[in-house]
Formats: C-alpha cells, structure tokens, sequence
C-alpha cells in the first residue's frame, strides 16, 4: 500500500506548481476576489458564515479560501507538502484567514484535534482513497452532532473511461467495480494540461457509488440526498462541450458525470 501512496505523493507534489500556473485553476483571477467555488456546491450547501468548516483533500487550498470568504472559519488539509506550502502562501497573500495541516487524510486523527459544523471535500478526490469505511469513520469523528458533511464529486461511472484522450469515442477501459488494487496509470497526462510532461504516475482505487454511500452510513450519518449531474467540472473527454456557464458536457446528457451527497450526524 505504501509504494502506491508514495507514488501518488510524488505525482501531486510534481503537478502542484503546474496547477498554479495554468488557466485552469486562473490563481490570478482568485487573488483578485474571483471564488473558485460552483453553483453546485454553493447553492447545496447554503450559507457557511460563522461555522466552522473542514476541508479534506484541499490541494492548494482555493476552495477552502473561498470558503472563508463566505465566512466559515476553515482548515484545510492535503496530503502534498507542495500544496499545503503554497495554500498557506495564498493564505497570507490575500490576507484570508485560513489554518492548512500537512497531513494523510488516515493519519489526520493523531494531528488534529476537535469538531466541526461542516466538513467539506470535492472534485476527484475518492479515486484517491484505498479505505472508504475509515474515510467515513474519519468524517463522522469530526463533525459536531448536527454537523453536515457535503461532497460533490466525479461521478463513479467516469472512471470506467480513459482521460486526457483526443479519440471521440469514449471506450471502456475499466470495470464499474473494484478490482484487488487500485489501477496504475502511467506519466505524462495531467487533467489541466493534456501535454504536460509529468513523470510521475497514479495509482487509483475504484469506488462504486453504494460503496460512498454505505460509508457515510455505516458511519453513522443520515444521508439528506444525493444527486446526480450531466455535467463535468473539466475536460475529461475530447468527446465532451463546454457550455456556457463553464460546464463540461456530453451531447445528450447521456450520462451522469458528478454526484453530491448532503450528509448530517444527528
């Protein structure tokens, strides 16, 4: 399990500071006031001012600024020393006031301390995470009682499909259910840059939407809802459009390509 961690360690710290300078993440528009943050998540999980709000997987910490520009009183936390470097960079640039923990999302437990009102995660994060039971466990360790988590996330059904492809034709590669390990993709494709010359690979765990779920459930939370969306924050496919509020679509909608799930702890 290590070797497939290190390796993804090493692919994050590598495309942090490619994310930084492309269009895609726009950090000039950020430092300028412009909120990363969507239409999804802003009108599902409502008005965050005053509450405390955990972020897990934050990468370079744009969405957990945004966030406290909203109000919320955030943490940040990612696995990457890069990120974290330069969400807490950010952080001081823009004046936001932001705390950022450099730390594995499994080992956060013994580095952080205390409860949350809202813990928050988005955007092709799962694929990441060997052990969902244990990622719900952690969400319900730190949420108050009638605190809420909220993720909205790539839809598992996208991960059946190889990225980062100019073929029109989106041909299965994998199986909607997990195999024994995670699958090894090699270097050279990053999501905001289809030629970027990356040298290191990923490794990712598939994870069926029963599997999210159940984890949430099992964990002792209540799911409020869970929906389902034709459309995708980035060009995953050169089969997909862009439409005019910046979504990534397949023509037809044929397909769901993002999920949110609202979730309390009563």
């Amino acid at each position: 399990m290590d070797k497939f961690l290190r390796k993804n360690l090493d692919h994050w710290n590598e495309v942090t500071p490619i994310h930084a300078r492309s269009s895609f993440y726009d950090v000039a528009g950020f430092k300028s006031g412009k909120t990363v943050l969507r239409p999804i998540e802003l009108g599902e999980l409502g008005d965050v001012a005053g509450k405390s709000l955990l972020h897990l997987q934050c990468h370079f910490g744009m969405d957990t600024l945004s966030w406290a520009r909203l109000g919320a009183k955030v943490t940040g936390v990612d696995f990457s020393g890069e990120a974290i470097a330069l969400a807490r960079s950010l952080a001081r640039e823009t004046g936001i006031s932001a705390a950022f923990i450099h730390s594995d999302i499994y080992d956060l437990p013994k580095v952080l301390d205390g409860k949350f009102d809202i813990v928050f995660t988005s955007y092709g994060v799962l694929c990441w995470l060997p052990d969902l039971t244990r990622w719900g466990q952690i969400i319900a360790g730190y949420l108050k009682k009638g605190g809420v988590f909220y993720i909205v996330e790539e839809h598992p059904i996208m991960n059946m499909f190889e990225t980062g492809t100019e073929n029109d034709n989106m041909e299965m590669k994998c199986s909607y259910f997990p195999g024994n390990g995670p699958t090894e993709w090699g270097p050279g494709y990053d999501y905001t840059e289809w030629n970027a010359k990356v040298v290191h690979g990923t490794c990712e765990w598939t994870h069926p939407l029963s599997e999210i779920q159940n984890s949430l459930v099992d964990a002792g939370l209540r799911i409020m809802f869970l929906h389902e969306f034709p459309v995708c924050c980035y060009r995953a496919h050169a089969s997909f459009k862009q439409d005019a509020q910046g979504w990534w679509r397949l023509d037809g909608d044929k397909l769901p390509l993002t999920f949110s799930i609202k979730a309390i702890k009563d």
